[in-house]
């Protein structure tokens, strides 16, 4: 749990004459009730517990807490204001020391009786509210915050903020929404948690267009705040509505907002989604070579795949090769050879093609087959039946392997070369 604010000894003195709390609103509140309550004739502590609590509070104001705690619980006034007033002290003793068992339990003695002034009732009410809390006792904590709330007819954004936060935690999803709505109309400057916390409770409950219209609002409220523009980028992907998605994380790019890896990488998927696969390929080549995106096989894997896409076959060829060397994959080293191949390039395909083979790569059909053209290409006729004649090995080459092999028969046998 963090710790709650500490009591200094200007509040304790507050305290001892009757301090003030903010509210919240009430569920339910009787506003005759609460007038008749505030205008009451505010009560005093008697004279023998007074002094008492005075010797605690210089004790306290000599920072000698226990003490002051030791000299409280020595008290068992008669009074049920007295006694009310003692254990209120005492509970606010406890949770500064960050012993909230015991601040739980007296903070609940001092409120049990409705014996304090007004005021004073309502601070003590909310800290119990605080402190379930904090101590993780949401449902009883939310409780607290409405007896709070029926107690003052108030209202106050950041304890609907806090219920909110609790229902999330008990993970009721649905009942987040409405304090979490409360809490944003409820406060002066407005408070980014508030609205995440909507945006989660929505994705929750897999209201996903829900949560993007609170992504929206939460651009329209913080615009100069990079974060909120490149997660709304990402709800747009995520609800596969690219074109906006595009237009936001376009904007949070040339505005300098991106923070991390995955910003490029929504940005470049985003470009890849709405037909621009060349400058998804462009982007995320500039921020390997940046330093924003990791040189990982992965992310190459991906550069090579977007310029692929964008049929720049040199480039993928050249990147599908450099995330092969990295573990030896013999499927990347196909790919890479396969590519070389179209682009005409047979002398490096050969290359590339039997790397993949001699690491073992799945599509052994498919590679024999584009080696066979390769080194066909190049007048290679010996070595082409060899390759295609393999490539009739694997059911989803036999077939093309087959009309090849024939065609390279007959080509070497025009220009007299004995296979």
């Amino acid at each position: 749990m963090k710790s709650l604010p500490k009591f200094t000894a200007l509040a304790l003195l507050i305290a001892l004459t009757g301090g003030t709390y903010s509210g919240s609103v009430s569920a339910a509140p009787n506003y005759e009730e609460i007038e008749k309550r505030k205008a009451a004739k505010t009560k005093i502590m008697g004279e023998r517990v007074g002094k008492k609590v005075a010797q605690a509070f210089d004790l306290y104001n000599e920072e000698k807490v226990d003490e002051a705690i030791a000299m409280l619980r020595e008290l068992d006034p008669s009074d049920e204001f007295d006694k009310a007033t003692v254990n209120r002290y005492l509970g606010q003793l406890y949770a500064q020391k960050e012993n909230y068992a015991e601040a739980i339990k007296y903070t609940r003695q001092a409120i049990a009786p409705d014996a304090l002034n007004f005021k004073d009732q309502a601070d003590i009410m909310k800290l119990l509210g605080d402190l379930l809390l904090g101590t993780e006792k949401y449902a009883e904590g939310i409780k607290a915050y409405e007896a709070w709330m029926d107690f003052t007819g108030e209202t106050d954004g950041k304890v609907y903020g806090r219920i909110a936060q609790a229902y999330y935690e008990l993970k009721q999803f649905k009942n987040v929404i409405a304090p979490a709505d409360k809490a944003i109309a409820g406060v002066e400057e407005p408070n980014k948690q508030y609205y995440l916390m909507k945006v989660a409770a929505y994705f929750e409950l897999k209201q996903f267009k829900n949560a993007v219209k609170v992504g929206e609002e939460l651009v329209r409220v913080f615009p100069e705040d990079p974060k909120v523009w490149t997660q709304l980028g990402g709800f747009y992907l995520q609800t596969e509505d690219y074109s906006k998605g595009m237009t936001v994380m376009k904007v949070a790019y040339d505005k300098g907002y991106f923070a991390k890896e995955n910003d490029y990488k929504i940005l470049g998927s985003l470009y890849s989604l709405t037909d621009n696969p060349w400058r998804a390929a462009q982007t995320f080549e500039k921020a390997i070579k940046d330093g924003k995106i990791e040189r990982t096989k992965q992310n190459l894997t991906a550069l090579a795949s977007y310029y692929h896409q964008a049929k720049e076959i040199t480039d993928a060829a050249k990147f599908y090769e450099e995330a092969a060397k990295m573990d030896d994959d013999a499927d990347l080293y196909r790919r890479a050879g396969s590519l070389l191949h179209q682009a005409q390039k047979y002398s490096a395909a050969v290359v590339r093609l039997n790397k993949a083979l001699e690491l073992g790569t799945d599509k052994k059909g498919s590679a024999y087959a584009d080696l066979a053209e390769a080194y066909f290409y190049q007048g290679k006729f010996k070595q082409a039946h060899a390759a295609i004649v393999k490539a009739q090995d694997d059911p989803s080459t036999r077939k093309f392997a087959k009309s090849w092999e024939t065609y390279i028969k007959d080509k070497a046998q025009r220009k007299g070369i004995s296979l």
